[in-house]
């Protein structure tokens, strides 16, 4: 079965649970990332492999970073709140409320 994602790059989202937002950079269609990576989820809350991962630069109250979240742990974030994280600015413009790719990614 063809899986399409939920979520585009540019948008922006927040995890499900936990306390975090950002903005979509990249989507692998099913998990794509290490063995240990996925391992180190608790059992209870591991998420399935066969749906889109996203590869997020997210920011909490405190720190800005990469994550890497699976569709059913992410949400539209609809807050209109700034996003603060340096790479986004490198990455994307914002036009009319929605982050694009930058033209001048091929540096």
């Amino acid at each position: 079965m063809i899986r399409h994602a939920k979520f585009n790059i540019g948008q922006i989202v927040k995890h499900r649970i936990y306390p975090f937002r950002g903005v979509i950079f990249d989507v692998d269609p099913e998990f794509a990332n290490t063995d240990e990576w996925y391992e180190s989820i608790p059992a209870e809350s591991r998420p399935r492999k066969d749906q889109p991962f996203y590869h997020l630069y997210a920011e909490n109250d405190e720190t800005e970073y990469v994550a890497y979240v699976s569709e059913q742990n992410l949400l539209i974030d609809d807050s209109d709140e700034p996003l603060r994280h340096p790479l986004i600015d490198e990455t994307f413009i914002l036009k009319n409320d929605i982050y694009v790719i930058r033209d001048d990614q091929s540096h």
